[in-house]
């Protein structure tokens, strides 16, 4: 059995031995040497700096040559990107991995900007004339049509260079300041006796402990540590907000929204569908609360109540326990599937072990080729199993993209939870169906209190960001009203389900998500991901053979089309509320479910 010491550490050294061995340096090198080399390649063919002109066989040719070596150059700068990220998600006091990161982040700002000059020459080409005349813009036909779109909304070349400069300093460090920071923060604890100083994971772990008045404890000493450290995460804050409004206003956009609108492929039509439908689901989610309340003898849950366990005494799942049990239950749906996982385990793909300096959460992150990576921060809980088959359901979504070329694989993050949801639907179901009644009872839980945290707090954080977004068009915001506007959304949303006087004003300086000047309201993508999901299991359990003909091609292609277009191949209309209905018509069905167990305890 693998004990939680025993917890593995991802493996990188397939890559490249170690950040300073000959291998790295020379791919450092060589990515240089490549964007050197682009340079005069888009200068020859005027990529970005001409006017539009008539589609000849010689523009032709210019542009598939430049599509190829832009393709390749961001392969390239991707799989050095995550070897050089993997050290430092892992170990951010790591000094030689942070200083590594920033040369290379100098270097992407480099390809950042002969992008955006790409962007802006197919903005200035014929792209229905191109995609008949081309077999490579046929390829990328729904990328270069994006980009005609997106090139409306460019600065001058000028303007674009020194924003992508700036951003180093700017929205690049303030997201760095939050990333190791956080990373970083240790927490006064006593325990059993001992005053101890514990990572921010390792406190916010306590939220799933048993014990309530731990939990309470934990939960005090979290806020309280996030009250010292909150001023420059409130700098960094309305900094990189007040980047994305000055930017987005430059380049024409009507909001920020707008522009995540359009990055993640989805139009207003099918948010506010979405969001309707998860408004209407909120007195549901409440049901849950209040029932989970009961199950615990409380009278209403606080915050730190959220994630505790319920069921009685759970089982403990081992790393050795977990491991099995995915890729068995992987197999029920696919060989495929069930080999893919068994090689992350077995190739050591999976960072699991929590660690002072290691990010909190867990994340997957593509390498190269059909290798990903995953960090986690395993739980021996049926929480940590699915947590695992979720991140490994991103790992197979990319297998799926092995195959395609840089821009045609940008899959926004709408689509990028498709298939960590149905694989974490899967090992679900499965356990639910060998678990005893206590057991099921906890199993179900854990489910819905996902759910909840998909649905119920991932709509407080789109009103919190929201909120930000008019507030700081204005001026910046303090932390004290940066804690209100948390918890006005935060009562909104759970309403009377949690205890108004017990709520976290500081889940702003938690999430990462805020924390960036190319993803805003990095949030509605994940009830999106999840709730599609739920919706293409509900396709897969009414038709597993037709279903299974279609899914991979689907995870293949999620960069080649906009969602709406992919959910119409099962059948899907993502613009109108019904499917968003219907897909948390499945968690309404758990939540009646969890009531009766709960009443028959």
């Amino acid at each position: 059995m693998t004990t939680a010491s025993a917890l593995p550490h991802w493996d990188l050294t397939s890559v490249y031995p170690d950040l300073d061995a000959p291998e790295c340096q020379a791919a450092f090198a060589a990515l240089r040497a490549a964007i050197d080399a682009l340079t005069p390649l888009f200068d020859r063919h005027a990529v970005g700096h001409a006017a539009p002109c008539a589609l000849d066989d010689a523009l032709v040719a210019a542009f598939e040559q430049v599509t190829q070596r832009y393709n390749e150059v961001l392969s390239q700068a991707r799989t050095l990107s995550a070897y050089v990220s993997g050290f430092v998600a892992t170990d951010s006091r790591n000094a030689r991995a942070q200083a590594r990161l920033s040369e290379l982040q100098r270097e992407l700002t480099r390809l950042a900007q002969l992008g955006t000059r790409y962007t802006a020459w197919i903005g200035a080409l014929d792209v229905e004339q191109l995609i008949e005349r081309s077999t490579v813009a046929r390829e990328h036909a729904f990328a270069l049509r994006k980009a005609h779109r997106e090139a409306a909304h460019l600065m001058s070349p000028a303007e674009e260079e020194l924003a992508a400069e700036l951003n180093l300093s700017g929205g690049t460090a303030w997201a760095k300041l939050h990333g190791n920071l956080t990373s970083q923060l240790l927490v006064p604890f006593a325990r059993d006796g001992r005053q101890e100083h514990l990572p921010m994971s390792a406190i916010r772990n306590l939220a799933y402990e048993a014990d309530r008045e731990l939990r309470r404890r934990a939960y005090e000493a979290e806020l309280a540590r996030w009250e010292e450290a909150a001023l420059p995460l409130a700098a960094a804050l309305n900094s990189i907000k007040g980047e994305v409004i000055t930017l987005s206003r430059r380049r024409g956009w009507p909001s920020p929204l707008d522009v995540s609108l359009h990055d993640n492929n989805i139009d207003r039509a099918t948010l506010d569908a979405m969001l309707s439908a998860a408004r209407e689901a909120f007195p549901d989610f409440r049901r849950y609360l209040r029932a989970k309340a009961r199950a615990l003898d409380l009278p209403i849950l606080a915050w730190y109540d959220i994630f505790a366990p319920v069921g009685g005494v759970s089982r403990a799942w081992s790393w050795d326990e977990a491991r099995d049990f995915i890729v068995r239950q992987f197999a029920t749906y696919s060989e495929r599937l069930s080999r893919f996982a068994a090689r992350a385990f077995d190739e050591r793909w999976i960072d699991a072990e929590p660690r002072p300096g290691k990010r909190d959460g867990a994340f997957c992150m593509w390498l190269r080729g059909d290798e990903s990576r995953i960090l986690a921060n395993f739980k021996p809980a049926f929480g940590g199993v699915s947590t695992l088959a979720h991140e490994l359901g991103h790992a197979y979504h990319n297998l799926n993209l092995a195959q395609r070329s840089m821009l045609q694989r940008a899959t926004p993050m709408t689509l990028a939870e498709t298939a960590s949801i149905f694989c974490e639907t899967i090992v679900r179901r499965a356990a639910l169906r060998e678990a005893e009644h206590q057991e099921q009872i906890a199993i179900l839980e854990a489910s819905l209190q996902g759910a909840c945290q998909i649905v119920v707090d991932i709509f407080s954080r789109f009103l919190f960001e929201s909120a930000v977004f008019e507030r700081r068009r204005e001026r910046e915001l303090s932390v004290a009203e940066f804690n209100q506007l948390m918890l006005d959304a935060q009562r909104e949303t759970y309403g009377d389900g949690l205890d108004q006087s017990a709520l976290h004003p500081y889940m702003w300086a938690v999430k990462n998500h805020y924390y960036s000047t190319g993803r805003s309201f990095y949030n509605y993508p994940y009830m999106f991901g999840h709730l599609f999901g739920l919706g293409l299991y509900a396709r897969y359990q009414a038709d597993a053979e037709a279903f299974k003909a279609a899914y991979d091609d689907l995870l293949s292609a999620t960069g080649l089309a906009d969602a709406a277009t992919l959910a119409a191949r099962f059948g899907i209309d993502i613009r109108t509320p019904e499917f968003w209905r219907a897909s948390l018509d499945v968690i309404r069905a758990d939540i009646a479910r969890f009531e009766a167990l709960v009443a028959a305890a």
